[in-house]
C-alpha cells in the first residue's frame, strides 16, 4: 500500500448527503475479481445516461474536475453495504482524500485499509469548504499533511484535524492489516519456536 504522508489536489464538490456504497460502484460491477479498474464504473448511475453517453449535468463529467484528488461531501458518505469495492473504486479513479463531516463506520474503516483518507471535519468547517470551491470552480485546491494533522488552501485558510493515532500511522508507513502483522513476524516466530515443545505431533 502506498505510504500517505502529504496530498494537495484539486477539490471536487459532491453535495449530496447519504451516498451510498451503490451509488459509489452498482453492484453490477462487482463481479470483476481484481482489485483495479473500478474507478472506470465509479458513481456510474449517475454519470452516464441509459444510453451510455455521460451526463454532463453530474460534476465528475465537468472537465475542470478531471484532475480532481480529495473528494468534498455531505454527511454520512459511504452508507449502505459494507463492500470493499466503494474505496476501491475511489481510489482507482484518483481520489486520495475524503473530506465529510461524518462516514459510515465501515466504509470509514475500509478506506484506511486501501491507502485512502477519509478525513472527519466539523459540519461548519466543511460548509465553508464548499462555498471556496463554488466560488472558483475547477480551481480550488488543498493540502492535507498527515504528519502534521492540517489542512489548508492557498488562500490562507488553515485547521487542524483529529485521528486515530494507530490509523495515521498505518497510513504514514503504508501499512494493510497484513503489513501491520508483519511488522511483528519477528515476535510470531518467537511465539512459534518457544510453543514448539508442547505441540502434539501429528500420527503418520
Amino acid at each position: 500500500m502506498e505510504p500517505f504522508v502529504r496530498h494537495e489536489g484539486l477539490v471536487l464538490p459532491l453535495d449530496r448527503v447519504n451516498v451510498d456504497t451503490d451509488q459509489i460502484i452498482p453492484k453490477q460491477f462487482l463481479k470483476r475479481i481484481q482489485r483495479t479498474g473500478f474507478g472506470q464504473f465509479l458513481f456510474y448511475d449517475w454519470r452516464f445516461r441509459e444510453d451510455g453517453s455521460p451526463d454532463p449535468k453530474f460534476i465528475l463529467n465537468h472537465p475542470e474536475y478531471r484532475e480532481a484528488s480529495i473528494l468534498l461531501a455531505r454527511d454520512n458518505f459511504g452508507c449502505g453495504s459494507s463492500r470493499e469495492h466503494a474505496p476501491w473504486a475511489l481510489q482507482d479513479y484518483g481520489f486520495r482524500v475524503i473530506i465529510a463531516p461524518s462516514f459510515a463506520d465501515i466504509f470509514y474503516n475500509n478506506c484506511f485499509k486501501n491507502g485512502l483518507l477519509p478525513l472527519v471535519l466539523p459540519g461548519e468547517t466543511v460548509n465553508h469548504l464548499f462555498d471556496e470551491a463554488g466560488r472558483i470552480p475547477g480551481r480550488y485546491r488543498l493540502t492535507v499533511d498527515l504528519e502534521s494533522q492540517e489542512v489548508w488552501d492557498n488562500r490562507g485558510w488553515q485547521t487542524r484535524f483529529e485521528i486515530d493515532p494507530f490509523r495515521r500511522e498505518s497510513l504514514l508507513k503504508g501499512l494493510d492489516d497484513i503489513g501491520v502483522t508483519l511488522e511483528k513476524e519477528d515476535r510470531i516466530a518467537g511465539y512459534e519456536q518457544r510453543m514448539a515443545p508442547y505441540l502434539i505431533p501429528r500420527e503418520a
